[in-house]
């Protein structure tokens, strides 16, 4: 591993390392499924023969835009936290969730139930209120606290190592108009790029691997060229490409190419407003894990966060159309004969159903 220095790492070399992390393992994977297919005799120069052509197959640019869209939508990320303060950021970057589901409606004619969009929005809500406590500060005891909170918010945290935060003692301009343009567009982009690659994930015969392949490949050249080469390409040249890496960087790193693989995963067996769930699920037991691992403080927001996030999944994965019993006792005598006469039932059925609605408003009674 190189050595660490007393730099930050270029977030930028990160997200390139991510990529290419992603795309090995994709190719492997696409690899072994080659495999089954081509048969354990079949020579190797054939099967990479064979996965070379599903990989670059004619529909393979299709995987170019959402790879553009996920670089343009993580740009615009960095514009709004430079903009916004962490708490606004992290609230409205939950509009993402309502975004996804109307792209859903629009571009794979999914029918969501009221119900649906109900427990839709209180996820939206849910999660924001959880992430309130991380995004905000605690209240100083004196002075000297404030004093201290004050400078130290000055501070741009640029790394997981907090290495080097030394050279940031400038407090940058923030523009919250900007910010919220900027994340407004973000939570959009994100919709569109997720249900995007759904889309075309499920409306071809060609695998999970092998797309995943597709993305990474695009995404490798705007994660090279508009990040290591032009946002950090002069400090690159006079430090080194992995200057201020360490295992907790590494880590991360290996983190998030598994997420990305996972979240594709969860899109191809279920959907991105399942995938949506899930990662609110996610940062509920990231926060318990932070109760024993970081000393996080739990508050009764985040209580209530949790218990609206709970509650959003359970009404969303909730059968729909189900008549309570009650209701099914007083349907009034007409409606019983009606629907009795419709299904075709016998006189005997029609009794039955007429005394159960007699019964019914008699107790009503």
């Amino acid at each position: 591993m190189p050595k660490t220095s007393a730099n930050r790492y270029f977030t930028s070399t990160a997200v390139f390392l991510n990529e290419v992390l992603k795309l090995s393992i994709s190719i492997w994977v696409a690899y072994l499924e080659r495999r089954k297919i081509d048969g354990p005799k079949a020579p190797v120069a054939k099967s990479i023969r064979h996965l070379c052509g599903d990989v670059f197959r004619p529909d393979n640019w299709k995987l170019a835009i959402p790879a553009c869209l996920y670089t343009l939508q993580n740009s615009l990320q960095y514009v709004a936290v430079s903009n916004l303060d962490a708490a606004t950021f992290q609230v409205t970057y939950q509009l993402k969730i309502l975004t996804t589901a109307l792209f859903s409606v629009l571009m794979l004619h999914r029918n969501l139930t009221a119900k649906k969009w109900v427990s839709l929005i209180m996820l939206t809500v849910g999660i924001a209120i959880v992430q309130l406590p991380a995004a905000t500060k605690p209240i100083p005891d004196n002075v000297s606290e404030s004093s201290s909170m004050s400078s130290a918010s000055k501070l741009h945290r640029r790394s997981a190592t907090y290495e080097g935060i030394d050279e940031d003692t400038m407090e940058p301009e923030m523009n919250r108009a900007i910010g919220l343009i900027a994340v407004a567009v973000a939570c959009t982009i994100s919709g569109l790029a997720g249900v995007y690659f759904e889309k075309v994930l499920k409306g071809s015969s060609t695998t999970l691997w092998v797309r995943n392949v597709q993305l990474s490949f695009y995404s490798l050249f705007p994660a090279f060229f508009i990040g290591v080469v032009v946002k950090d390409g002069k400090e690159i040249l006079e430090r080194g490409f992995f200057d201020g890496y360490n295992n907790v960087v590494w880590a991360a790193i290996g983190c998030q190419a598994l997420g990305g693989i996972v979240v594709a995963l969860c899109v191809n067996y279920a959907d991105n407003i399942a995938k949506n769930f899930a990662t609110s699920i996610s940062i509920l037991l990231s926060f318990i894990a932070s109760i024993y691992c970081f000393d996080f403080e739990v508050t009764i927001g985040f209580m209530i966060g949790a218990g609206i996030v709970l509650f959003a999944t359970w009404l969303y994965s909730a059968p729909d159309g189900l008549i309570p019993k009650w209701k099914q006792e007083y349907i009034p005598l007409e409606q019983a004969d009606s629907k009795a006469d419709h299904d075709g039932k016998d006189h005997e059925g029609e009794e039955i159903v007429g005394k159960s609605s007699i019964d019914g408003l008699k107790r009503s009674d």
